[in-house]
């Protein structure tokens, strides 16, 4: 008998070995998430600064050339990816929303990604870099969810053996501020930490930004955000190598949107959805350029088909580096309202044509924002604007009203700055274009084509006029001003 029972611990202790030791093969996953930047990396082809560290992950792993946000303002960016699905399909579509008195629940069987990762029994982190000790990193989810799905913000603290999905949020673009002075203070700290800063003589603008001083100290300034968070990436990469969990880390590389910009954050163009991606780890193709349309959301079901998680059904998001992946022909984003700033606009995107649906096309491009007004470099544009020193593509932003349909060439205009909607030689591509948007927005139930409530609308504002009575009193007659203004324009069904 008491042979029996020894050879029954020793298969018992073999079989916990094995089942540890499987365990202990899955991978790491890294999520690095960078706020308002655009793919300005010398891996992508930027020439004034140097990104030494993220070029070295590209190396290492796969970048992506075309990869694209489904929403150009982080909440809704981050609601989409941290489940894998469109903000339009689960109700998260409008930023900061469901903050208030009414609340944003999502649909049934849809659930955040940690909580996957959670219950597969890997140890859950998010946190800002450099670690705020007891804080929890950027959430900014527009949807009621259980603070349990983290288990807390250093993945340090994991058991002895347990792999981990960590991510890491950096303010990136969002260091130099919104002001001339903001900007200015970034930039020499900039020159402190590298010894040099970007010079804003040697700044190239897209051709719908003027040459203003203060747009030139602006993107100077945001290259050197760019810089900063290169040296960020370089750090988070030390540290998983020096605790030895680097060979066994997937680590991916993307930013929540573009630049924060006039025609970039909050808007379809490419400066505001396209984004870098840069996936590296142990089965990874290392050394791989994909210049294939992706989203931002496709980063949930590819991490859990790495870690061996099932991906569930109802996911819209598609695992990009399965064996049997089948490359999109487009892809797709939509913007909404943005703090007090009522929107409402749809975009499809191929490899050649971008199609942009405005649905209320009867208000100007830049809505009153008091996020955006109050930008040093909005300021200058308007100012230019008024002295009359646009040009006619520069003036493209202060038009009092949009068209309803933008279709742009790519290939020939990858600025985006000549619609040919009306053209009739590309008649047949508006159709197509149009149509496939349409049957894109049914299929996918998206939930933008309702008009937000009123009470929603108000519960909401509510909660962002609480925000700035304690922040930033100054701000609030701007706030309010911008709100009975939407819904005057609402009232006149524009």
């Amino acid at each position: 008998m008491k042979q029996i029972q020894i050879c029954l611990l020793f298969i018992a202790a073999m079989f916990s070995q094995a089942t540890h030791s499987i365990a202990d093969d899955r991978p790491n996953i890294v999520w690095i998430i960078v706020d308002d930047m655009s793919a300005n990396f010398s891996c992508y082809g930027e020439k004034l600064i140097e990104t030494p560290h993220v070029d070295a992950l590209a190396r290492r792993g796969t970048r992506f050339t075309k990869a694209f946000v489904t929403a150009p303002v982080c909440s809704t960016c981050r609601s989409a990816f941290i489940t894998g699905m469109y903000q339009t399909s689960i109700g998260a579509h409008r930023h900061r929303s469901g903050r208030g008195e009414k609340k944003i629940h999502l649909p049934e069987g849809i659930v955040p990604v940690p909580e996957l990762f959670q219950k597969a029994g890997y140890y859950t982190s998010i946190s800002s870099w450099p670690n705020r000790k007891g804080r929890l990193g950027k959430t900014d989810y527009n949807f009621q969810w259980d603070a349990k799905m983290y288990n807390g913000n250093d993945w340090g603290r994991r058991k002895k053996g347990q792999p981990f999905f960590a991510q890491i949020q950096t303010p990136g673009g969002k260091l130099r501020g919104g002001t001339t002075e903001s900007a200015e203070r970034f930039a020499a700290r900039a020159e402190k930490t590298f010894g040099m800063r970007t010079k804003a003589a040697d700044v190239v603008l897209a051709p719908y930004y003027p040459r203003e001083p203060e747009l030139l100290t602006d993107w100077a300034a945001y290259l050197d955000t760019v810089r900063e968070t290169d040296r960020v990436v370089g750090e988070i990469i030390a540290r998983l190598k020096k605790d030895g969990d680097l060979d066994n880390t997937v680590v991916v590389f993307m930013t929540d949107h573009g630049i924060s910009h006039a025609r970039g954050k909050q808007f379809l163009y490419d400066e505001g959805i396209h984004v870098p991606l840069v996936i590296a780890g142990p089965k990874v193709a290392s050394g791989k350029t994909r210049n294939d349309l992706v989203e931002h959301i496709d980063i949930a079901p590819l991490s859990l088909a790495l870690a061996g998680i099932p991906i569930p059904s109802k996911m819209e998001a598609k695992d990009i580096l399965a064996a049997d992946y089948k490359p999109r022909d487009a892809v797709f984003s939509a913007r909404d309202r943005c703090d007090e700033t009522v929107e409402h606009m749809r975009s499809v995107r191929t490899s050649k044509f971008k199609y942009i649906r405005n649905f209320l096309p009867k208000r100007p491009h830049l809505q009153p924002n008091a996020y955006k007004d109050n930008k040093t470099i909005l300021i200058a544009l308007r100012r230019a604007f008024k002295e009359g020193r646009l040009n006619e593509v520069q003036q493209q932003l202060f038009q009092r009203t949009r068209p309803s349909e933008e279709l742009y060439d790519l290939e020939s205009d990858p600025h985006e700055i000549r619609n040919l909607a009306g053209a009739p030689e590309y008649e047949d591509t508006l159709k197509s274009m149009r149509d496939r948007l349409s049957n894109w927005i049914q299929s996918t139930k998206d939930h933008g084509q309702q008009p937000e409530t009123e009470e929603m609308f108000d519960s909401d504002m509510q909660v962002y006029l609480d925000t700035l009575k304690r922040r930033n009193p100054k701000r609030l007659p701007e706030i309010e001003a911008n709100i009975r203004q939407m819904k005057k324009w609402a009232a006149e069904g524009k």
